[in-house]
């Protein structure tokens, strides 16, 4: 039997990782709006720490995978010497400020929509025009005039990544392998410390399984795009999991089957539904929910527009730059990650409030 080409198994791999994400997500409610929300509303840290701990996982995995020689996590998108700060600040700030309008992020958007949820739906159309529109569209042109002024060439000051290892090797004496692993500890070992500090957390079974099931999926799709996928003449982009681009180029693919190419991406999306889709069947929480009147519709809506354009621009959503960009220990998703969760603050302070003014005295 012939082994089956590569630009083929990584897909069916990615559909494979998304069905576990998409199972867990929905099983665990593992969601970064609703850890933010929890900590606003009620000062319960339980789902916050669920994302730490899986951000503490992922960056563990991915920089083993380095250490062994499997993966160059240099290749990837976030660790270009392209130093995009202003991208990663307002991207992130729009996009958290936009998941809170929205009711979830691009990754738990996903997840509804596969549990039944039509807002989701209305969400996820909207997110992927906008983000298709901001990447390559209408909007695009503007961006990356604010990028040709803002981003900051690093290969200038002589370095080969925006990584924090490498910014903290270039300000101090250390080696750049004893920089590597001091942040890997500072950060990735801090985390799992934090978490795991708390008692709540854990005695939260479902909150431990998220982080831990959630952050080793990252590295997973790491090594499929990375040893997997790897070719000389026709190699895979070397990417993991994220929920703003890979869903405007789903839509895209829906539409022009014929003339798109299937990735890792769009079948990861595709995996997250249909392993919802399974759960909440099992479970019997699968419903269908729709909108309770036309402001709720606007409201959604104007959420999905404002992740779309600000998870391309940050390079990334609360899993693609908030786990899976931290798990490289870029400098610029350390930023976008911080300005997320600032953002999705404000706009929780601002559905409380409603009103800008409100929001801004109450942050």
């Amino acid at each position: 039997m012939d082994a089956i080409p590569v630009k083929t198994l990584v897909p069916i791999l990615g559909f494979g990782l998304g069905l576990i994400f998409g199972a867990t997500a929905q099983r665990t409610n593992f969601c970064t709006m609703g850890a933010i929300s929890d900590i606003a509303v009620m000062g319960d840290w339980n789902r916050f720490r669920a994302w730490l701990l899986a951000i503490a996982v992922a960056i563990l995995g991915s920089q083993g995978l380095q250490a062994m020689g499997l993966i160059e996590l240099n290749r990837s998108v976030y660790l270009t010497t392209n130093f995009g700060w202003f991208g990663s600040i307002l991207g992130g700030l729009l996009f958290g400020f936009g998941m809170t309008m929205a009711g979830g992020c691009g990754s738990k958007t996903t997840v509804r929509l596969g549990a039944g949820n039509l807002k989701s739906l209305v969400v996820f159309i909207v997110l992927a025009v906008f983000s298709y529109m901001t990447m390559r569209g209408l909007i695009g042109a503007a961006r990356m005039r604010v990028e040709d002024v803002a981003n900051v060439n690093l290969k200038a000051a002589g370095l080969a990544a925006q990584g924090v290892p490498d910014l903290l090797a270039r300000l101090t004496p250390l080696g750049p392998a004893w920089a590597r692993w001091l942040t890997v500890i500072a950060i990735g070992v801090g985390f799992l410390g934090f978490c795991f500090s708390s008692p709540s957390f854990r005695s939260s079974p479902r909150n431990i399984a998220a982080g831990l099931v959630i952050g080793a999926l990252i590295p997973t799709g790491w090594f499929v795009t990375g040893v997997i996928g790897k070719d000389e003449f026709d190699p895979t982009f070397l990417a993991s999991f994220t929920f703003v681009a890979p869903v405007g180029e789903s839509l895209m693919y829906l539409m022009t089957f014929t003339g798109a190419t299937l990735n890792f991406g769009i079948a990861v999306v595709g995996g997250v539904i249909l392993g919802a889709f399974l759960a909440a069947k099992a479970s019997g929480q699968f419903r269908i929910e729709a909108f309770t009147n036309a402001p709720d519709l606007i409201r959604h809506m104007i959420g999905g527009a404002l992740m779309g354009v600000g998870g391309v621009m940050a390079l990334g959503c609360t899993i693609g730059q908030g786990i899976t960009g931290m798990s490289t220990l870029a400098a610029g998703s350390v930023l976008a990650f911080a300005s997320i969760v600032a953002g999705g603050f404000f706009g929780i302070k601002y559905l409380e409030e409603g009103s800008l003014s409100g929001a801004f005295q109450a942050f």
